[in-house]
């Protein structure tokens, strides 16, 4: 197979290569002959977290951050005006000589806000970024799919890697340990 830009989309009908190892040790393992092997579109299933693994599979990091800070700014922007606005030019009223606006006494409200649409941008960013809720994945179709929650750690080679060749990437699989390993259908 020809290999492909990144840009390219590949529609084979393929999710990818699937293996499953035994522990995550191995799993490890296999993740780093794999990478070394140049196969760069790897996504990693475990019945539990584990330290380390987005580092081992070469993933970005979040862009979730940025969407909490930007949303964050926002709320405590709107809030300092809005309290600016309605004291200062919608209704300024000089009430025991107190200032129209003072930026002191914005800051509870600021503070609040701030963390409301924190809490908003986390939530609905995460789900966006996560493209969620999604009620089906290829993983699915893999033949012990229900042992990923339960004992089984798998790895699959997705079939937009540019160098996706299924016959040979279930041979890479079996050769970094996997003790099962087969091809996965969309």
């Amino acid at each position: 197979m020809a290999l492909l830009n990144e840009r390219d989309t590949v529609d084979n009908g393929l999710y990818g290569a699937v293996g499953e190892f035994e522990d995550e040790d191995r799993l490890f393992d296999a993740i780093e002959r794999v990478r070394h092997k140049g196969y760069s579109k790897l996504e990693a299933y475990t019945p539990f977290a584990l330290h380390g693994l987005d580092e081992a599979l070469g993933s970005k990091p979040s862009k979730l951050g940025w969407f909490v800070l930007c949303c964050g700014t926002l709320g405590a922007t709107a809030a300092a005006t809005f309290i600016w606005w309605s004291g200062a030019i919608d209704y300024p009223i000089v009430v025991g000589g107190k200032p129209l606006f003072a930026f002191t006494f914005s800051i509870p409200i600021m503070f609040e806000l701030m963390i409301l649409f924190s809490a908003f941008g986390s939530l609905y960013g995460m789900l966006g970024i996560n493209r969620l809720p999604r009620f089906y994945h290829p993983i699915f179709n893999y033949t012990n799919s229900e042992r990923i929650t339960d004992d089984s750690f798998v790895l699959a080679i997705e079939s937009e890697d540019p160098q996706f060749d299924a016959d040979e990437c279930v041979r890479v699989l079996e050769e970094a340990g996997a003790r099962y390993a087969e091809v996965v259908a969309k």
